[in-house]
């Protein structure tokens, strides 16, 4: 088969590999239909993830056709569509028993960092991902959704990760009626992010970026007030001011290690490597937020120690919520939303790209060419 794979940083190309096959009763191999680059990728595209290793195809975005199925599965047979959770889990560990499917301890039992994910990297169990003709997809009966009959495969595409994330980051935030939210970073997540702050009760929503084509977005799909990083070097007493000088009572991170706007931490974090990447927009977040408030990260860190000051956190009484989403949990619920058009995942999708088109597809995503703000890899189109 035909697959994107990795060589180094910043460097990905698309060549021949083995078709995956069925290695456990559980298993089913997918004909992949859609496959989707995300914002995580671009770390491990960029060398951030530890033990990203050379051959390796990334993709945790994806819907599929079941090509074949192992004997243990009961749930799917072959020709179903299905939409894949990121999240790699079991359905019955400790975490998974407790809906923590971001951290099931079956599918990634080297370390307790997070479940097996999908394409990226040896430290979340090292399996393949969906930026190929075919992928293999364990606990099958477990993670995978049957795509409705009446629903086209990008209408749910982004249910196997942004838009759960982005859910999940407002629902940590504990939204009370009325209250105000910041949403640092406007990529897919963050835009869901605020998108679903308005479906849980705020009464305003404030998204912080530097990027035009997505400052006009939040405003256009996710009906958010903007703070534009261009203008404004720091956005913590732009935010005082927009709230009466306390600041909003929800901020979510949904940047991660490779914000941009502190001079230290970028030489610290993203050029010398000797944090995990830049923190500035947790940093942000935490000297923003109202005392008492809470800080939602959903934004991507890498575990070793960051730049962040707990101290103020701690003398300001915030709340701090934060993890992997743990996608099987909200699907149910968020493909009723998608239906009733309040999260419209293929709104965000703004670039196509065959599969032997996937270095260019990275680069355009990554660089942010053309207004890009979700590429989509088609394997077989």
């Amino acid at each position: 088969m035909r697959a994107l794979v990795y060589e180094g940083p910043y460097r990905v190309r698309v060549r021949d590999k083995p078709e995956p096959r069925i290695e456990h009763p559980d298993d089913v191999v997918l004909k992949v239909t859609r496959a989707a680059i995300c914002g995580s990728d671009l770390h491990l595209f960029h060398g951030f993830v530890p033990d990203t290793r050379v051959g390796t195809t990334f993709g945790h975005e994806f819907t599929g056709v079941v090509e074949e199925a192992g004997p243990s599965v009961r749930s799917l047979r072959p020709g179903d569509r299905v939409a894949v959770p990121f999240n790699i889990s079991c359905g019955t560990c400790f975490y998974c028993s407790r809906g923590l499917y971001g951290d099931c301890e079956s599918s990634n039992p080297s370390n307790d960092l997070a479940s097996g994910v999908y394409g990226y990297s040896h430290t979340t169990g090292g399996y393949d991902g969906g930026q190929a003709e075919y992928v293999r997809v364990p606990f099958a009966d477990v993670g995978p959704m049957k795509i409705p009959d009446d629903l086209d495969d990008e209408d749910v595409l982004l249910l196997t990760d942004v838009l759960p994330t982005g859910y999940q980051g407002a629902e940590m935030g504990a939204i009370h009626e009325g209250e105000t939210v910041a949403v640092f970073g406007c990529g897919p997540v963050g835009l869901a992010a605020a998108r679903s702050a308005w479906i849980l009760g705020a009464g305003r929503v404030i998204a912080v970026d530097r990027v035009e084509a997505r400052l006009r977005f939040a405003e256009r799909w996710a009906g958010a007030e903007t703070i534009d990083l261009r203008a404004e070097k720091d956005p913590v007493p732009v935010l005082k001011e927009l709230t009466q000088g306390r600041g909003p009572d929800v901020c979510i991170d949904a940047v991660g290690l490779e914000a941009s706007g502190s001079a230290i931490q970028t030489l610290v974090g993203r050029k010398l490597k000797l944090a995990a990447g830049s923190s500035i927009a947790l940093t942000w977040a935490i000297h923003a937020v109202r005392k008492g408030g809470t800080v939602s990260i959903v934004g991507v860190y890498g575990p070793p120690a960051n730049l962040v000051p707990i101290g103020v956190a701690m003398n300001k009484g915030l709340t701090f919520r934060m993890g992997q989403a743990n996608v099987k949990r909200y699907m149910p619920r968020l493909l009723e939303h998608v239906r009733a058009g309040r999260l419209d995942g293929r709104g965000l999708i703004t670039h196509r790209f065959p599969l032997e088109h996937a270095p260019r597809a990275y680069q355009v995503f990554d660089r942010k060419e053309d207004g890009c703000l979700k590429a989509v890899l088609l394997p077989h189109g």
